[in-house]
């Protein structure tokens, strides 16, 4: 049991998650690689030896914010993210999400101006998410190492926004 265990905080906590955040972390210090994931993101994770299948980035702004969600089940990343939160199988998030997103992301914490704009993506079997969220002011002369350090599966998900929070992570 021991060893089970420690293999599910491995893979929820450290593996999964620092998959997606490498991928993150890279799109905020090479540009063209950012153009390639946004473009075509299965294709551009292989350069990282990563592989996922059908899956498309969307991104952050200042004008825009992504959640992603399953309605159906629960489809995730789970080669990029890790185990799935329990919240985001739950009927509630599944539903709210798409019906009141500035409710649910408000519970979240996450509080957005009126002008910004926020898009629900719908995960299935075939197409999975990952949401690119915006690098942190202040990080310019940081490595993508630090970088991935600030980088949360909620980020990836769209539960989290403010990723300046976790500065400490990274610096």
């Amino acid at each position: 049991p021991a060893a089970v265990d420690a293999w599910i905080e491995a893979y929820s906590d450290k593996v999964g998650p620092m998959n997606g955040a490498r991928i993150i972390a890279r799109s905020w210090t090479d540009p063209e690689f950012k153009a390639r994931l946004l473009d075509d993101a299965a294709a551009a994770i292989v350069d990282l030896d990563l592989h996922q299948g059908h899956l498309t980035a969307v991104e952050n702004t200042d004008e825009v914010h992504n959640l992603v969600v399953c309605t159906l089940c629960s489809c995730y990343p789970m080669g990029l993210l890790g185990m799935a939160p329990t919240w985001y199988k739950m009927a509630a998030y599944r539903s709210r999400a798409v019906r009141e997103p500035r409710a649910v992301l408000a519970e979240f914490g996450v509080e957005l101006p009126a002008e910004v704009k926020v898009r629900v993506w719908d995960s299935t079997a075939e197409l999975r998410y990952l949401v690119v969220p915006q690098r942190p002011a202040g990080t310019d002369d940081w490595t993508e190492e630090q970088l991935a350090g600030l980088v949360s599966r909620n980020a990836m998900i769209g539960t989290d926004r403010d990723l300046s929070r976790h500065m400490g992570n990274g610096s």
